[in-house]
């Protein structure tokens, strides 16, 4: 699929906000709400992923690849239903994502939407956030607690890595999924409740419920009608409008949003992404900080082992070495390092003067403390310059 020159009819069914135009050379400009695509090659990947990206901006999932679409199509059905949802798929791959848009697509949509990751709560509170809770229920219960679920009435509750759930508690919950209603903590009185619930996992649920870890009388509850997401890497037509989508959302306002070059989109689409879309995004704010231009080339690339900078002593700033199997990783490591080490030089020769380094530099300050922390994100140790 490509753009051509597009026609008034095909014109109409963009978003308002969103004009498209050929130009010399590609690029995306962002005014409040409003953007602009201006595309030289019509047929180019590139040039369709962006558009793909604008177009979602903010209203839901990305996707272009024809099993992202049908799973994006079929949820759109389940949103006007009130039927459970389980959502399997590996960390990172867009559960929690596909769950919102859900929300927003369905009746619920104006009431609350709220996401539990029942692996980050320990097990001694979990009861209470998810049910509530009476004052002095518990030691340090000072007052009540109306927990997710009451704090969700009406609306959706997202439980994310459910298999993380104690089986006792997994007792719990499959009463207030039956009975739709919740008996806070140290109360005798159960509580109404009209929530819909979507699960997502990371890992086999018929397995955990084989081996004991999963209540298969709670798995059959959720499983009404189950969705997977696949791994990043067996969706290969998504990686393109993905990369764009992180470009948008990382590039700081007011400043041009880089174009990725085909060969730098080459590279994303051979690569495995075992870190699925977070390893993407991840590689993308990379390149924001290693490109001094308007494109991301594949010398902007590098992967998730990046050089580091160790302490800087007699020698100088020393690289500690990275894996160079990916493409372009040399060259990115040599931009990267030598971006890094004309900054720390500057700093150091204006005395830790951010305003005079940046003068010196050629950017703004602002641009400086984006550049030092991008750094530090990144995994280079920079110091703890002022």
């Amino acid at each position: 699929m490509h753009l051509s020159d597009i026609s008034e009819d095909a014109a109409r069914l963009l978003p308002n906000s969103i004009s498209v135009a050929r130009a010399d050379e590609p690029s995306i400009t962002r005014s409040g709400s409003a953007a602009s695509l201006a595309y030289a090659d019509p047929v180019s990947e590139a040039t369709f992923a962006a558009l793909v990206a604008l177009t979602s901006a903010g209203s839901g999932p990305v996707a272009a690849d024809p099993e992202s679409l049908a799973v994006l199509a079929l949820a759109d059905r389940l949103a006007g239903t009130d039927i459970p949802i389980l959502i399997n798929g590996p960390t990172g791959t867009g559960k929690e994502v596909l769950s919102q848009f859900i929300h927003n697509r369905s009746e619920r949509r104006d009431k609350p939407f709220i996401g539990v990751n029942c692996a980050a709560i320990p097990e001694t509170m979990l009861e209470a956030l998810l049910f509530g809770h009476q004052k002095g229920a518990f030691t340090g219960a000072s007052s009540g607690g109306e927990g997710f679920f009451r704090a969700a009435d009406g609306g959706t509750l997202l439980l994310d890595e459910i298999a993380e759930m104690p089986l006792g508690l997994q007792a719990k919950l499959l009463r207030a999924l039956q009975e739709g209603e919740v008996v806070p903590v140290g109360a005798t009185t159960p509580v109404k409740v009209d929530v819909r619930i979507i699960a997502c996992a990371n890992r086999d649920l018929p397995l955990e419920v084989e081996e004991g870890r999963f209540r298969a009388d709670l798995y059959y509850r959720l499983n009404v009608f189950p969705m997977s997401l696949s791994a990043l890497r067996e969706r290969p037509a998504d990686i393109a409008p993905l990369a764009f989508a992180m470009l948008l959302r990382h590039t700081p306002k007011g400043e041009p949003v880089p174009w990725i070059s085909d060969g730098a989109l080459a590279m994303l689409k051979q690569h495995g992404w075992p870190g699925n879309i977070r390893e993407l995004e991840n590689l993308m704010r990379r390149a924001l900080v290693l490109t001094g231009g308007r494109t991301i080339g594949t010398e902007h690339i590098v992967f998730d082992q990046p050089a580091r900078l160790v302490s800087r002593g007699n020698e100088g700033i020393a690289p500690v070495p990275a894996a160079a199997d990916e493409p372009g990783a040399k060259l990115a490591k040599v931009v990267q390092l030598s971006e890094a080490r004309a900054i720390m030089e500057t700093l150091d020769a204006c005395g830790g003067k951010r305003a005079e380094a940046a003068r010196q530099l050629g950017i703004s300050e602002r641009t400086l403390r984006y550049r030092l922390a991008s750094f530090r994100e990144a995994g280079l140790a920079v110091g703890g310059r002022r």
